[in-house]
């Protein structure tokens, strides 16, 4: 198949799943539907592979590749900082009312559109791991609105952890299929060069609509 139809593909797919999924943190199971640690666990790994935002977060940051030392970095550095807000705001420790989580929502948004436009304008990216945990915190407030949604009780800590395990696994299946599909395209300079691009500005699209969209309410 040649890129640029299959771009376009991408490109469709990505202008019809936008507005479907500009508000990705509603909640839309409810608390009684969770029962015990597994199905905490269960529940994490619905809402990444259900978060569109996410997802498209950590493609940005993959899409540009690197060494198998480097990519592990940067998911590492991304699974550790939205655990920490995670962790901190379904504690307490850390609160956002109604207004806050909306923003906090179009910052995930602006961190999609940011990536892109680093994949699209700049040839190096030495600094994306640092880059990467800094917005991994703010996805973590993301991951918390859901967790948060469910009136924990004294069911926070198994809820909390059993969720954030969940999130990680889902995590964890994306990347190992994604960075080998990756890495071959890699291996061809041009077409990477050209799915870098036409991915980028998809991407950049996309991150803008969601943006604005979660901003204005």
């Amino acid at each position: 198949m040649k890129p640029f139809p299959a771009a376009r593909g991408v490109l469709l797919a990505l202008l019809l799943w936008g507005p479907a999924a500009a508000h990705a943190h509603e909640l839309e199971v409810a608390p009684a539907a969770v029962d015990g640690f597994a199905g905490w666990v269960g529940e994490g790994i619905r809402h990444i592979l259900a978060g569109a935002d996410h997802l498209l977060f950590l493609f940005a940051v993959l899409l540009v590749g690197g060494s198998f030392r480097r990519i592990l970095l940067l998911v590492t550095s991304f699974t550790l900082a939205h655990s920490l807000t995670l962790g901190l705001t379904a504690l307490g420790l850390v609160t956002l009312d109604v207004r806050g989580t909306r923003w906090a929502e179009a910052a995930i948004a602006a961190s999609i559109l940011y990536m892109a436009l680093e994949n699209l304008f700049l040839r190096r990216h030495g600094h994306r791991a640092g880059l990467t945990f800094l917005f991994g915190l703010v996805h973590g407030l993301g991951f918390a609105s859901v967790l948060g949604g469910y009136g924990l009780g004294t069911g926070l800590v198994p809820a909390l952890v059993g969720f954030n395990l969940g999130v990680e696994v889902g995590q964890a299946a994306v990347v190992a299929f994604l960075v080998p599909v990756l890495r071959i395209v890699q291996r061809r300079p041009r077409l990477h060069s050209k799915v870098v691009r036409l991915s980028s500005i998809c991407l950049a699209g996309v991150g803008l609509y969601w943006m604005v969209a979660r901003a204005v309410g």
